[in-house]
Protein backbone atom coordinates (compact mmCIF):
# COMPACT_ATOMS: atom_id res chain seq x y z
CA UNK A 1 0.00 0.00 0.00
CA UNK A 2 2.39 2.63 1.04
CA UNK A 3 4.51 1.64 -2.76
CA UNK A 4 1.16 2.34 -4.60
CA UNK A 5 1.31 6.02 -2.53
CA UNK A 6 4.36 6.59 -2.90
CA UNK A 7 3.92 6.01 -6.87
CA UNK A 8 1.26 7.78 -7.15
CA UNK A 9 2.85 10.85 -5.27
CA UNK A 10 5.50 10.86 -7.97
CA UNK A 11 3.55 10.58 -10.39
CA UNK A 12 1.43 13.61 -9.38
CA UNK A 13 4.76 15.65 -8.32
CA UNK A 14 5.91 15.20 -11.71
CA UNK A 15 2.45 15.74 -13.25
CA UNK A 16 2.03 19.18 -11.27
CA UNK A 17 5.70 20.37 -12.29
CA UNK A 18 4.64 20.53 -16.17
CA UNK A 19 4.56 23.77 -17.47
CA UNK A 20 3.11 24.92 -20.44
CA UNK A 21 4.12 28.67 -21.67
CA UNK A 22 2.48 30.27 -23.88
CA UNK A 23 4.88 33.25 -26.02
CA UNK A 24 3.60 35.91 -28.44
CA UNK A 25 5.88 37.30 -31.12
CA UNK A 26 5.38 39.80 -33.39
CA UNK A 27 8.18 38.14 -35.61
CA UNK A 28 6.21 36.75 -38.69
CA UNK A 29 5.24 33.64 -39.33
CA UNK A 30 8.93 31.56 -40.73
CA UNK A 31 11.07 34.04 -40.25
CA UNK A 32 14.81 33.51 -38.62
CA UNK A 33 13.60 34.84 -34.92
CA UNK A 34 10.41 32.44 -34.47
CA UNK A 35 12.21 29.72 -36.02
CA UNK A 36 14.85 30.19 -33.16
CA UNK A 37 12.36 30.70 -30.42
CA UNK A 38 11.33 27.54 -31.37
CA UNK A 39 14.49 25.54 -31.57
CA UNK A 40 15.01 27.65 -28.04
CA UNK A 41 11.48 25.76 -27.03
CA UNK A 42 12.25 22.22 -28.25
CA UNK A 43 15.89 22.41 -26.57
CA UNK A 44 13.81 23.67 -23.27
CA UNK A 45 11.81 20.28 -23.46
CA UNK A 46 14.68 18.24 -23.85
CA UNK A 47 16.40 19.64 -20.81
CA UNK A 48 13.21 19.79 -18.68
CA UNK A 49 12.59 16.30 -19.56
CA UNK A 50 9.24 17.49 -21.07
CA UNK A 51 8.10 19.17 -17.97
CA UNK A 52 8.68 22.79 -19.82
CA UNK A 53 6.30 23.14 -22.71
CA UNK A 54 6.96 26.29 -25.17
CA UNK A 55 4.42 27.28 -27.63
CA UNK A 56 4.89 30.18 -30.17
CA UNK A 57 2.70 32.45 -31.26
CA UNK A 58 3.85 34.43 -34.09
CA UNK A 59 3.38 37.19 -36.82
CA UNK A 60 0.98 39.31 -33.95
CA UNK A 61 -2.00 36.86 -34.05
CA UNK A 62 -2.22 37.43 -30.45
CA UNK A 63 -2.06 41.11 -31.13
CA UNK A 64 0.64 44.11 -31.24
CA UNK A 65 3.24 44.13 -28.12
CA UNK A 66 1.10 46.29 -26.19
CA UNK A 67 -1.67 43.88 -26.39
CA UNK A 68 0.71 41.17 -25.56
CA UNK A 69 2.01 42.62 -22.50
CA UNK A 70 -1.70 43.17 -21.43
CA UNK A 71 -2.38 39.66 -22.08
CA UNK A 72 0.81 38.59 -20.03
CA UNK A 73 -0.48 40.94 -17.07
CA UNK A 74 -3.59 38.62 -17.45
CA UNK A 75 -2.48 35.70 -17.72
CA UNK A 76 -3.42 34.89 -21.03
CA UNK A 77 -0.01 34.43 -22.52
CA UNK A 78 3.11 33.52 -19.85
CA UNK A 79 5.47 34.99 -22.12
CA UNK A 80 6.19 37.25 -25.16
CA UNK A 81 9.28 38.40 -27.34
CA UNK A 82 8.95 41.96 -27.71
CA UNK A 83 10.92 44.92 -28.70
CA UNK A 84 11.94 47.93 -26.29
CA UNK A 85 8.95 49.72 -27.32
CA UNK A 86 6.43 46.76 -26.17
CA UNK A 87 9.24 46.12 -22.95
CA UNK A 88 8.27 49.86 -22.14
CA UNK A 89 4.69 48.93 -20.73
CA UNK A 90 6.33 47.20 -18.54
CA UNK A 91 9.06 49.18 -17.27
CA UNK A 92 10.93 52.06 -19.23
CA UNK A 93 14.36 51.53 -18.59
CA UNK A 94 15.04 49.30 -21.30
CA UNK A 95 14.46 51.57 -24.19
CA UNK A 96 17.47 54.06 -23.17
CA UNK A 97 19.71 52.24 -24.98
CA UNK A 98 17.19 53.10 -28.24
CA UNK A 99 17.75 56.58 -28.03
CA UNK A 100 18.18 58.90 -31.61
CA UNK A 101 21.49 58.78 -32.60
CA UNK A 102 22.46 57.59 -29.35
CA UNK A 103 24.68 53.63 -29.97
CA UNK A 104 25.83 54.17 -33.53
CA UNK A 105 27.61 50.21 -33.96
CA UNK A 106 27.31 47.31 -32.77
CA UNK A 107 30.61 47.53 -30.67
CA UNK A 108 29.11 49.86 -28.83
CA UNK A 109 25.86 48.09 -28.55
CA UNK A 110 27.82 45.14 -26.87
CA UNK A 111 29.93 47.08 -24.70
CA UNK A 112 26.78 48.85 -23.54
CA UNK A 113 24.77 45.95 -22.92
CA UNK A 114 27.48 43.75 -21.26
CA UNK A 115 27.82 46.36 -18.42
CA UNK A 116 23.84 47.81 -18.44
CA UNK A 117 21.69 43.94 -18.53
CA UNK A 118 22.15 43.14 -14.89
CA UNK A 119 20.14 46.49 -14.17
CA UNK A 120 17.52 46.08 -16.66
CA UNK A 121 16.84 42.50 -15.59
CA UNK A 122 16.48 44.17 -11.98
CA UNK A 123 14.45 46.55 -13.34
CA UNK A 124 12.18 43.84 -14.72
CA UNK A 125 11.86 41.43 -11.69
CA UNK A 126 10.29 44.08 -9.82
CA UNK A 127 7.60 44.54 -12.09
CA UNK A 128 7.16 40.90 -12.45
CA UNK A 129 8.90 39.43 -15.23
CA UNK A 130 12.20 37.81 -15.73
CA UNK A 131 14.23 38.44 -19.11
CA UNK A 132 15.43 35.53 -20.22
CA UNK A 133 17.88 36.80 -22.93
CA UNK A 134 18.21 40.20 -24.64
CA UNK A 135 18.74 40.37 -28.82
CA UNK A 136 19.03 42.86 -31.47
CA UNK A 137 16.22 43.40 -33.87
CA UNK A 138 18.80 45.87 -36.26
CA UNK A 139 19.27 49.96 -36.93
CA UNK A 140 16.38 51.32 -36.98
CA UNK A 141 16.42 53.18 -40.96
CA UNK A 142 13.80 55.36 -42.45
CA UNK A 143 12.08 53.02 -45.39
CA UNK A 144 9.74 56.26 -46.82
CA UNK A 145 7.70 56.59 -50.33
CA UNK A 146 9.60 59.65 -51.29
CA UNK A 147 13.45 60.13 -50.45
CA UNK A 148 14.88 61.07 -47.34
CA UNK A 149 18.02 62.58 -47.16
CA UNK A 150 18.18 65.70 -44.35
CA UNK A 151 16.68 66.84 -41.89
CA UNK A 152 14.59 69.02 -43.12
CA UNK A 153 13.31 66.50 -45.50
CA UNK A 154 11.21 64.60 -42.60
CA UNK A 155 8.69 67.76 -42.37
CA UNK A 156 7.05 66.38 -45.08
CA UNK A 157 6.61 62.71 -44.73
CA UNK A 158 3.93 60.99 -42.58
CA UNK A 159 5.73 59.09 -40.11
CA UNK A 160 4.53 55.51 -38.44
CA UNK A 161 4.51 56.26 -34.44
CA UNK A 162 3.64 52.89 -32.47
CA UNK A 163 0.04 53.63 -29.71
CA UNK A 164 0.52 53.61 -26.20
CA UNK A 165 3.63 55.67 -25.38
CA UNK A 166 2.52 59.03 -26.06
CA UNK A 167 6.22 60.60 -24.62
CA UNK A 168 7.35 58.57 -27.54
CA UNK A 169 5.51 60.37 -30.25
CA UNK A 170 6.33 63.76 -28.34
CA UNK A 171 10.11 62.89 -29.53
CA UNK A 172 9.22 62.62 -32.75
CA UNK A 173 7.25 65.70 -33.02
CA UNK A 174 10.44 67.51 -31.30
CA UNK A 175 12.41 66.50 -33.87
CA UNK A 176 10.07 67.49 -36.83
CA UNK A 177 8.35 64.68 -38.10
CA UNK A 178 4.18 64.58 -38.50
CA UNK A 179 4.15 61.26 -36.60
CA UNK A 180 0.77 59.34 -36.76
CA UNK A 181 0.36 56.99 -34.21
CA UNK A 182 -1.12 53.36 -34.60
CA UNK A 183 -0.99 49.81 -33.96
CA UNK A 184 2.02 48.40 -35.44
CA UNK A 185 -0.20 45.58 -37.10
CA UNK A 186 -1.62 48.16 -39.25
CA UNK A 187 1.44 49.64 -40.74
CA UNK A 188 1.20 47.50 -43.95
CA UNK A 189 -2.70 48.14 -44.68
CA UNK A 190 -1.84 52.10 -43.71
CA UNK A 191 1.32 52.22 -45.93
CA UNK A 192 -1.35 50.62 -48.90
CA UNK A 193 -4.38 53.06 -48.13
CA UNK A 194 -1.68 56.21 -47.83
CA UNK A 195 -2.16 57.00 -44.71
CA UNK A 196 1.53 56.94 -43.90
CA UNK A 197 4.10 56.77 -46.32
CA UNK A 198 7.02 56.28 -43.75
CA UNK A 199 8.45 53.61 -41.53
CA UNK A 200 11.32 53.52 -39.25
CA UNK A 201 12.08 50.16 -39.08
CA UNK A 202 15.24 47.66 -39.32
CA UNK A 203 15.63 45.99 -42.73
CA UNK A 204 15.31 42.44 -41.93
CA UNK A 205 11.28 43.71 -40.64
CA UNK A 206 10.99 45.63 -43.56
CA UNK A 207 11.69 42.60 -45.51
CA UNK A 208 9.74 39.88 -44.00
CA UNK A 209 6.89 42.26 -43.30
CA UNK A 210 7.23 43.55 -47.10
CA UNK A 211 7.09 47.38 -46.11
CA UNK A 212 9.69 48.01 -48.33
CA UNK A 213 7.07 47.23 -51.46
CA UNK A 214 5.55 50.47 -51.04
CA UNK A 215 7.73 52.91 -49.11
CA UNK A 216 10.37 51.90 -51.71
CA UNK A 217 13.17 54.05 -50.60
CA UNK A 218 15.71 53.81 -47.70
CA UNK A 219 17.94 56.02 -46.20
CA UNK A 220 20.94 54.62 -45.04
CA UNK A 221 21.13 56.37 -41.75
CA UNK A 222 21.40 54.73 -38.75
CA UNK A 223 18.71 56.59 -36.46
CA UNK A 224 18.78 54.26 -33.74
CA UNK A 225 19.40 50.70 -32.46
CA UNK A 226 16.41 48.83 -31.73
CA UNK A 227 16.67 46.06 -29.33
CA UNK A 228 14.45 43.54 -27.62
CA UNK A 229 13.95 41.17 -24.83
CA UNK A 230 12.01 37.54 -24.04
CA UNK A 231 10.34 38.04 -21.06
CA UNK A 232 8.61 35.25 -18.93
CA UNK A 233 5.97 36.52 -16.28
CA UNK A 234 7.79 35.65 -12.95
CA UNK A 235 5.38 33.79 -11.32
CA UNK A 236 5.48 31.74 -13.96
CA UNK A 237 8.93 31.34 -14.09
CA UNK A 238 8.75 30.19 -10.78
CA UNK A 239 6.46 27.15 -11.35
CA UNK A 240 9.60 25.40 -13.15
CA UNK A 241 11.10 23.15 -11.18
CA UNK A 242 14.13 25.19 -9.48
CA UNK A 243 16.96 22.56 -10.29
CA UNK A 244 15.43 22.92 -14.36
CA UNK A 245 15.61 27.06 -14.54
CA UNK A 246 19.30 27.23 -14.82
CA UNK A 247 19.59 24.91 -17.70
CA UNK A 248 16.41 26.73 -19.47
CA UNK A 249 18.41 30.02 -18.73
CA UNK A 250 21.51 29.48 -19.96
CA UNK A 251 19.60 27.96 -22.99
CA UNK A 252 17.36 30.69 -23.62
CA UNK A 253 20.56 33.69 -23.39
CA UNK A 254 22.78 31.49 -25.86
CA UNK A 255 20.02 31.59 -27.88
CA UNK A 256 19.52 35.44 -27.26
CA UNK A 257 23.53 35.49 -28.84
CA UNK A 258 22.62 32.99 -31.56
CA UNK A 259 19.40 35.54 -32.72
CA UNK A 260 21.93 38.71 -32.30
CA UNK A 261 24.74 37.48 -34.46
CA UNK A 262 21.89 36.12 -37.10
CA UNK A 263 19.61 39.46 -37.15
CA UNK A 264 23.04 41.47 -37.84
CA UNK A 265 24.07 39.40 -40.60
CA UNK A 266 20.34 39.02 -42.01
CA UNK A 267 19.51 42.96 -41.83
CA UNK A 268 22.64 43.23 -44.15
CA UNK A 269 21.12 40.37 -46.76
CA UNK A 270 18.27 41.78 -46.09
CA UNK A 271 19.10 45.32 -47.89
CA UNK A 272 20.52 43.15 -50.81
CA UNK A 273 17.56 41.90 -51.06
CA UNK A 274 15.40 44.38 -51.36
CA UNK A 275 17.91 46.12 -53.68
CA UNK A 276 16.99 43.53 -55.98
CA UNK A 277 13.18 43.68 -56.07
CA UNK A 278 13.51 47.80 -56.38
CA UNK A 279 14.45 49.24 -53.23
CA UNK A 280 16.49 52.20 -53.57
CA UNK A 281 18.96 53.74 -51.26
CA UNK A 282 19.14 56.73 -50.72
CA UNK A 283 22.50 58.47 -49.33
CA UNK A 284 21.56 60.55 -45.77
CA UNK A 285 23.62 64.22 -46.35
CA UNK A 286 24.34 66.85 -43.40
CA UNK A 287 25.56 64.17 -41.08
CA UNK A 288 25.88 67.14 -38.26
CA UNK A 289 22.17 68.26 -38.80
CA UNK A 290 21.11 64.49 -38.12
CA UNK A 291 22.57 64.43 -34.77
CA UNK A 292 20.89 68.00 -34.01
CA UNK A 293 17.89 66.64 -34.87
CA UNK A 294 18.62 63.74 -32.75
CA UNK A 295 19.42 65.86 -29.82
CA UNK A 296 16.06 67.54 -30.44
CA UNK A 297 14.14 63.95 -30.03
CA UNK A 298 16.72 63.35 -27.05
CA UNK A 299 15.36 66.41 -25.06
CA UNK A 300 11.53 64.51 -24.72
CA UNK A 301 13.29 60.89 -24.51
CA UNK A 302 15.94 61.72 -21.23
CA UNK A 303 13.03 62.23 -18.64
CA UNK A 304 10.26 61.61 -20.42
CA UNK A 305 10.36 58.62 -22.28
CA UNK A 306 13.12 56.85 -20.19
CA UNK A 307 14.52 58.26 -16.97
CA UNK A 308 17.03 60.16 -16.67
CA UNK A 309 19.44 58.01 -14.82
CA UNK A 310 19.12 55.20 -17.29
CA UNK A 311 19.61 57.59 -20.36
CA UNK A 312 22.83 59.14 -18.99
CA UNK A 313 24.25 55.88 -17.93
CA UNK A 314 24.08 54.78 -21.76
CA UNK A 315 25.53 58.08 -22.78
CA UNK A 316 28.43 57.67 -20.54
CA UNK A 317 29.28 53.85 -21.28
CA UNK A 318 28.96 55.02 -25.20
CA UNK A 319 31.28 57.87 -24.72
CA UNK A 320 33.45 55.41 -22.96
CA UNK A 321 33.93 52.89 -25.17
CA UNK A 322 34.68 55.86 -28.00
CA UNK A 323 37.78 56.71 -25.47
CA UNK A 324 38.83 53.48 -24.80
CA UNK A 325 39.07 53.22 -28.89
CA UNK A 326 40.80 56.02 -29.31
Amino acid sequence: MFRIVTALALVSSVASAEVEIKLGTLAPKGSPWEQLLKEMGQKWSEASGGQVKLRIFPGGVMGDEGVMVRKMQVGQLQAASVTTIGLHDITPEPQAVNAPMGVTSFDELDYVMSRLEPKLDEALAQKGYIAINWSDVGFVQFFSAKAIRTPSDVKAVKLFAWDGDPKAVDAWRAAGFQPIVLSSTDVVPSLQTGMIDTVAAAPLYAFTARIYQKANKMCDLRWAILTGATVVRKDVWERIPVEVRPKLLAIARDYGKRIALEVRRLNEDAVSQMRAQGLEVVHAQDQAAWEKLGESANKVVRGGVVPAPFYDEVIRLRDEFRKGKR
